[in-house]
């Protein structure tokens, strides 16, 4: 992601900042937090108290706020979407549902120019379709964090199911297997024994001390 040769102030530069850092985590594969601890880059700092709220607040919610976008961006699923629209598309669906002091219109064209700046040129068409359709969904009332959640314990109960149901059939096909071989060892046993019988029936008799052998009787 190119961070030259753009000059924010004051909330635009913060959620700038805030971009850098979430980009960063998803590329080196690790949280926004470990990303703090250690060293990070962004274009302009310091790193103002808001840019840090946004990345950190963003990353703790990730799960519900891909969720949210993934269902109302069906054309695009969002590992299809370039880096930076998806992490603008994050940053501001966070800011829209968990920041109240920040008006949705002033989000939504905040994101816009921050594509404007940061992405491609469809970028910010883009991210102003989906926003818009998150916004109206918001008008009509609807709880999309609440059906995120519940979306996302229906999908952990039914893998939680499928690894319960995998791990009993592999069960069953050890005890299974367990007892093919004991049958196995079984019968290998029996032909043993039977081997063994058939080879002592085989030898002939021998003369007991008190018998003479034939010819050496007295």
């Amino acid at each position: 992601m190119s961070t030259q040769n753009h000059l924010f102030k004051g909330r635009t530069l913060a959620r700038s900042q805030a971009l850098q850092l979430v980009f960063q985590a998803e590329a080196t594969g690790r949280s926004v937090d470990d990303v703090l601890s250690g060293d990070y880059a962004l274009s302009e700092g310091p790193l103002d108290p808001f840019g840090e709220h946004l990345a950190r607040g963003t990353w703790s919610l990730l799960p519900e706020l891909d969720h949210i976008i993934s269902s109302v961006s069906a054309n695009w699923s969002l590992y299809r979407m370039p880096a930076v629209d998806r992490n603008l598309l994050r940053l501001a669906l966070y800011e829209i549902l968990e920041v109240d002091e920040v008006a949705l219109p002033v989000t939504i064209d905040e994101c816009v120019e921050l594509a404007k700046a940061y992405g491609t040129d469809e970028s910010s068409r883009f991210l102003n379709g989906v926003l818009g359709t998150i916004a109206r969904k918001l008008d009509a009332g609807e709880d999309l964090m609440a059906e995120a959640e519940a979306q996302i314990a229906e999908e952990a109960e039914a893998q939680a199911k499928a690894e319960a149901e995998a791990a009993e059939a592999e069960a069953a096909e050890d005890v299974a297997e367990a007892e093919e071989a004991g049958e196995e060892d079984a019968s290998e046993d029996a032909a043993d024994d039977a081997e063994e019988d058939d080879i002592e029936e085989a030898l002939p008799d021998q003369p007991s001390r008190d018998e003479a052998p034939d010819g050496m009787s007295e």
